[in-house]
């Protein structure tokens, strides 16, 4: 398992669209992917409602699990689509 940690720095933090997007980038890669406030408990990064119910906000810092192989290109990717969507 592969971890990335991320600041959110968009003045909403993580609404309807990045949370769509991201979500779409983490079912598309095919990986087993979860996401969660530092410290908190993860969810599954595919689920939208997921993703919306962890009321991430600016300056919230969120962890990115990835399992499987080639995590490591993919975890960079799902951070880079998290942080573009804001």
């Amino acid at each position: 398992m592969v971890t990335r940690t991320t600041t959110i720095t968009d003045p909403v933090g993580i609404h309807a669209r990045p949370a769509a997007k991201f979500a779409q980038a983490a079912t598309a890669s095919g990986y087993t992917v979860t996401i969660a406030k530092q410290g908190g408990n993860p969810v599954p990064a595919g689920s939208i409602l997921s993703i919306m119910g962890l009321g991430i906000k600016q300056g919230d810092t969120v962890e990115l699990n990835v399992e499987g192989d080639n995590a490591d290109a993919v975890a960079d990717n799902l951070v880079e689509t998290l942080t573009a969507a804001e």
